[in-house]
């Protein structure tokens, strides 16, 4: 039985779109963008995809092109405009919407929710509009197979705390909770692999500039865009967890923004073990220090009202 889901996430998240099948064709809309490029890099350098179907208003042909250039497994097809979404996203088993505008300084997240939204809601009524006779036949919508990315804030988390700590960043791993802006990123510390420990001061600092880590890169890039390559790792990163999970291997834990009955958001993100059909298994918040709690407590509101906009965003939808 062939299991479709599909998100809708705004801003510098990614939108993930699957059905379970071993032989992985992806596509990427928006691939000519300044995420889109590294990130189809990034998935043409992958023995777990076959092919990469690349999608953009503008410039793909020369993208795909480029790409197909690289001597790995996966064959690349380039389609530009419109009229051409269709044909992109036949065939797929994963699509990833990096398509977007890029926040400026001074501009938070918040400011770009109508235009990047609004992109995102017309990419994935293309996706729902492929797989939809697909879904009425085998009833398979699941909200289990539902995600929204905020891997970026794990891989920052990671990155920070190995620098600090003089690690391996390649073996540390942190959770983070919550949403995906400001103060509703909640980085576990105390959940840290391996174990680390930081005074006071020090952990709310830390905790501070992983929530804030994409407006140090837009400060840093002086108007000229926002977070683009480490967002490609990210969504590679996630990309690739779940193909390996869908091709069966155990033990795959990402962290994803779901529905969830964990705290009194209907959406939340927490380390969720994935399977073949999508969350095997919530793994909840686990153990809070007393300092997390609070920031969970402090974010309860600005999620809640991040979710309704979402919602009502959806409802209005013409």
């Amino acid at each position: 039985m062939i299991r479709v889901s599909w998100i809708s996430i705004y801003c510098d998240a990614l939108q993930f779109f699957f059905s379970l099948q071993h032989n992985a064709k992806v596509a990427v809309l928006g691939a000519s963008g300044g995420i889109g490029q590294p990130l189809s890099l990034l998935l043409k350098n992958s023995p777990l995809v076959s092919e990469l179907s690349l999608y953009d208003i503008a410039h793909t042909p020369g993208v795909a092109a480029d790409l197909s250039h690289i001597e790995t497994r996966a064959t690349v097809t380039g389609y530009m405009g419109a009229d051409q979404l269709g044909a992109a996203l036949k065939g797929c088993d994963v699509v990833v919407i990096p398509a977007g505008v890029p926040r400026k300084p001074g501009m938070t997240r918040d400011d770009l929710f109508n235009t990047n939204a609004t992109i995102v809601a017309t990419l994935a009524d293309a996706c729902v509009t492929r797989v939809y006779k697909v879904m009425k036949k085998h009833g398979v919508y699941n909200p289990n197979s539902v995600f929204g990315v905020t891997t970026l804030d794990i891989v920052r988390a990671n990155a920070f705390v190995s620098e600090l700590k003089g690690l391996d960043p390649a073996r540390v791993n942190v959770p983070v909770v919550g949403g995906h802006a400001g103060k509703t990123i909640i980085p576990l510390i105390s959940q840290c692999t391996p174990k680390v420990e930081f005074p006071t001061n020090q952990l709310s600092a830390l905790t501070g500039r992983i929530q804030e880590a994409g407006t140090e890169v837009v400060k840093a890039k002086a108007g000229a865009g926002s977070a683009t390559l480490s967002m490609a790792y990210a969504g590679a990163r996630f990309t690739f967890s779940l193909l390996d999970a869908m091709n069966g291997k155990e033990g795959v834990v990402e962290c994803a923004f779901v529905r969830s009955e964990e705290t009194e958001c209907k959406y939340f993100s927490t380390p969720l073990l994935l399977g073949k059909n999508g969350i095997e298994k919530n793994l909840g918040l686990g153990k809070l220090s007393a300092f997390e709690e609070k920031l969970v407590a402090e974010a309860m509101d600005e999620l809640k009202g991040s979710i309704k906009k979402g919602e009502d965003f959806v409802a209005n939808m013409k």
